[in-house]
Parts: C-alpha cells; structure tokens; sequence
C-alpha cells in the first residue's frame, strides 16, 4: 500500500469518526431539548396526580438518561399522611439510642423512612421555636442563606428552596392538624392531591402566621419545627452541593464555612473519619441515584459538655442572653468549641488549646463571645450532669420538581446521669464508645468527657447486681 493511499483512507476514516462524534452530540442536544421542553410544562400550575408508582418506575430510567446537574421534574404525590391526634404538649421527644454494643463501624447506616415521619414534633417545640428566633434574630445570614448559581457549575438553590417550604407546609398540615392551619389559594389545583396552593400556614398556639410567597423560605422552614435543613443540588460535574442552608442549631459547625461546598469538600474539611476510604464513593452514588419515593433516615451520636449553670442574677441582667434561651448550649457548644464568630474558627479549639484533663473541663466557662474566662483547676471528677448525648435524626428526601435533596437535621440531648438509669443503656454506652478507632476518638472529643466510662460502668454493674440487666446480656432494638 502506498503512502498517498494510506493517507486517503486514513484522513476518510478520520472524517467518518468526526461525522459520528457530530451526529451523537447533536441527537444528545435534542434528546435534552425534547426533555427540558417536557419538564417546562411541570411548572407549578400543574396538578401532580400520578402516584410514587410512576416516580418510581421512571427514576432508573431518568437517571440513565439524564446529564449530571439536569433533572426531568417528576409527577408524584407524597403518600397520603396519617394525622396526629395526640397532644404535642404531652409528646415526649423520642428516646433515639443509636450505639450498638462492640466495635463501631463507619457506614452511612441509612435506613427506609415511613411516610408519616419525615418532620418529628413534640413537646419540646416552643422552646426550640426560642432558641431558633433568637438565633435568626442575632446571626442573620449567618445562620439562613440561599446561594445563588455558580455559574457553569451548579444552579442556585432558590427554586428548591422555594419548593421545599410548600412540601413541608402541606405535611405539617396535614400531619399535625392541630398545630398548623394552612390557607390554601382559591382555583388552584397545584398543592397536594389536587388542592389548592398553600399560601399561608399558622402555629395556632401561638397565632404565628408566615406568607409562603412573600417570607423567605427558609426562615419560615426553621421557625415551623424543630429542624435544621440544608438542600443539595447537583451540579454540572454531578457532585451535590449545598446550596441553601438553615443551620440555626449546628453544634460545632458553620454554615458560612460549608455553603457552596460540594458534598465530599464539606466532609473532607471536616475531617470526617475514614470518609475518603469508606463512604466518598457510596454517598456520591447514593446521592445520584435517591428516587423521589424513598426517602431514608440515618441517626448518629456525639457528646458535648456544657458548662454549668450561670447564676440566675447573671442571666437576668441580660449579661448572657443566649444562656438564657439555651442554658444547654443546644444551638453551639461554647464550652467546647468557644466563640462562633472567629475569623478562622477551629472546631473544639477551645477545648484542645487547654490542653486539660477531662477532669478539669467540669469548671471551664467560656463566655458567650469566646473570651476564655479564668478555668478553676481541680481534681474532682467530671460531673455527668454536664455531660450531654447529642443525637442527630437526620433525613433526605428528594424534591419532585427540582430534583434538590433537603436534607433535615433534628437534635435531640439527654444529660448521660439521666441515660445511665435506662435500662442497659450505660453498658451499651460504654462498650460503643470503647469500640471508636483512634480517628473516630479524636473527631468526636473523647478525651474531654472519658471520664463518663468509669461512671457509664459502675452504672452498669449496679444494674446488673439489682437483676435490671444480665452483665452478659447485649442486645438493643437500634436506633433506640
């Protein structure tokens, strides 16, 4: 074969590759034309009224389909909602206990959530409705913000956000009757199951009424319950990012330092344990894949240590205000963590910068701008009265419209004197916490409050002597 024949079949079979690559990208073009037209018709005018059948045989298929950051809206009613009956002034909030006995394992540990109980409420509302006001009062922005698009990489989370506070005004309604009364436009069909759109929902105890058109969206979310939210959109490189955030009760982390961030960043910067080997490639699938129709919950647990009591007159004089609202330090940690508005805020800085035993954390006091105040050092073991289990029952739920994942964030603290007499639960307790990998140790502070192992023990052994529980005996009905 000659040269000049080589390249003749050569630059034909280049040019015939070329033709190819056009034409797929061109039908790829219209095949998402075709799909973004049929999605413009899903506006909120529409009356959603195929169930989670059709969702969900379509969400294999739409996933298949669909580029990373596009989302075909999805026809789909929640599943009808069973209402609550009971008082919420006599609803205890519930005793989530989710340690298992032996070795802990780092997984998502997400399981299938019920319809009826994705926003839990109980008696504890009003006082998180305080804590809540108080912190939008104070922190603005800081504590609720919706980010606009980056452009080329991901939307704004405005349209998601916008969503979500109707998705949960028709659940609240519907759920809890009795606390929540919903206004609904006149000749719309666009709510749930064909009625008209929530416009305005009420607290009735307190004769709140919040204007879903008019307020911003997540400001309303936070104040209706006893939940944090953030909203996850996916962007062009198909990470999830958080875009829309209401974090008025985090704990030991800022939303300012989180929002825009891509799902694994968020992690990674947090120094989560073993996320890059264990849970990067799992929680990105899962993220891709979650269908409308099933949402899921996970629970986890943490402990914090929070400074004793101030004196009445301290608090009355309006010295500290937050205390006053939050004497448990439920919205942030100051004793561990120190002031939230550190230009270069570290977690459990603080705590780590006093280089103390747990022994001598019992007396720290941290004010409420972050100025370490004297530390009395002494040798009296940690009260458990200042120890807390902090809980997390956390949920993610697609959106049907946008495709935005809200992820919701419900704290729960039980003082450990108080856990320690549950039946079996401090022996299960301290075989949990023995059972963390020296990261898992270090991320959840263990050194600042080991000291509650010897107690969880003796506790345990107390039991046992009384026929309460079986020293060999190790089961539980996780996550309780």
């Amino acid at each position: 074969m000659s040269v000049t024949v080589f390249l003749s079949e050569h630059g034909r079979a280049l040019a015939a590759s070329a033709l190819v690559a056009v034409l797929a990208l061109l039908i790829r073009r219209l095949r998402s034309a075709k799909r973004a037209h049929a999605g413009s018709n899903l506006n909120r005018s529409t009356n959603f009224k195929l169930g989670a059948v059709t969702a969900a045989s379509a969400s294999g298929a739409r996933d298949a389909q669909r580029e990373p950051g596009e989302w075909i809206p999805v026809q789909f009613d929640y599943p009808r909602v069973e209402p609550e009956t009971a008082d919420i002034s006599t609803v205890k909030p519930i005793p989530y206990r989710p340690f298992r006995w032996g070795e802990y394992h780092v997984t998502m540990g997400i399981r299938s959530m019920p319809s009826n109980e994705w926003i839990e409420i109980d008696q504890q509302f009003f006082d998180y409705h305080k804590i809540v006001g108080y912190r939008i009062k104070t922190r603005g922005d800081r504590a609720v913000k919706i980010n606009d698009a980056q452009p080329g990489i991901v939307g704004s989370g405005h349209a998601a956000a916008q969503e979500f506070v109707h998705e949960l005004a028709e659940y609240l309604s519907q759920r809890y009757p009795a606390l929540y009364q919903a206004v609904r436009k006149e000749k719309d069909t666009s709510g749930w199951y064909g009625q008209g759109e929530i416009k305005t929902i009420t607290i009735i105890p307190l004769q709140e009424t919040y204007d879903l058109d008019e307020q911003d969206p997540l400001i309303v979310a936070s104040l209706l319950t006893q939940e944090d939210y953030t909203i996850m959109i996916e962007g062009t490189d198909g990470r999830y990012y958080l875009q829309a955030g209401a974090i008025c009760i985090p704990g030991f982390w800022r939303l300012e330092d989180k929002l825009g961030m891509p799902l694994d960043e968020i992690h990674l910067t947090g120094n989560v344990p073993h996320y890059q080997s264990k849970l990067h490639l799992s929680m990105g699938r899962f993220f891709r894949r979650l269908p409308v129709d099933k949402p899921v919950v996970r629970n986890n647990y943490s402990f914090q240590v929070v400074r004793p009591p101030a004196p009445a007159a301290d608090t009355d004089t309006g010295a500290d205000a937050l205390a006053a609202v939050d004497p448990t330090e439920l919205a942030w940690s100051r004793t561990m963590h120190g002031s939230e508005d550190g230009a270069a805020f570290e977690r459990s800085a603080v705590i780590r910068g006093t280089l103390a035993p747990s022994n001598q954390l019992a007396h720290a006091h941290v004010s409420p701008e972050g100025k370490d105040e004297k530390r009395e050092r002494t040798k009296a073991p940690l009260d458990p009265q200042t120890v807390y289990l902090r809980t997390e029952r956390q949920t993610l739920r697609r959106l049907p419209r946008t495709g935005g994942i809200v992820f919701t964030i419900r704290v729960y603290q039980t003082p450990v004197a108080q856990l320690a007499q549950e039946p079996g639960v401090p022996g299960r307790l301290a075989s949990s916490v023995r059972g963390w990998s020296e990261e898992v140790a270090q991320y959840k502070d263990l050194f600042a409050y080991e000291d509650i192992l010897e107690y969880l023990d003796k506790c345990h052994a107390e039991q046992a002597q009384t026929g309460l529980v079986k020293l060999d005996e190790q089961t539980s009905a996780y996550p309780m």
